[in-house]
């Protein structure tokens, strides 16, 4: 199983980005997706979690109604897109399977992250 993040980079605070994760090697559509995030000298946190049939969803109240975390079965692909930003949401950012829980003990699968960084 393999999970890959894209669309990570450098973006001005206020700004926006949308992180895509494409999943190979497992059947996409039965699984619950998550995001998290980890920034320099901290712990890795939850972000935001849909189940497989993408009707429900889940946030961290840090990224509550600025992110929006969707899925396209179809495409093999959960989106999160984050508006808004903020310095604080600098961090790298995972791609996880298999849950929607915001612990991260609880998925099975991870991608290797891709960096988000806001600043001017």
């Amino acid at each position: 199983v393999q999970l890959v993040e894209s669309g990570g980079g450098l973006v001005q605070p206020g700004g926006s980005l949308r992180l895509s994760c494409g999943p190979s090697g497992i059947t996409f559509g039965n699984y619950d997706m998550g995001w998290f995030r980890q920034a320099p000298g901290k712990e890795r946190e939850f972000v935001a979690s849909i189940s497989w049939s993408g009707v429900s969803s889940k946030y961290a109240d840090s990224v509550k109604d600025r992110f929006t975390i969707s899925r396209a079965n179809a495409k093999n692909t959960v989106y999160l897109q984050m508006n808004s930003l903020k310095p604080e949401d600098t961090a790298v950012y995972y791609c996880a399977a298999d849950s929607t829980s915001d612990l991260q003990d609880d998925y099975d699968y991870w991608g290797q992250g891709t960096q988000v960084t806001v600043s001017s």
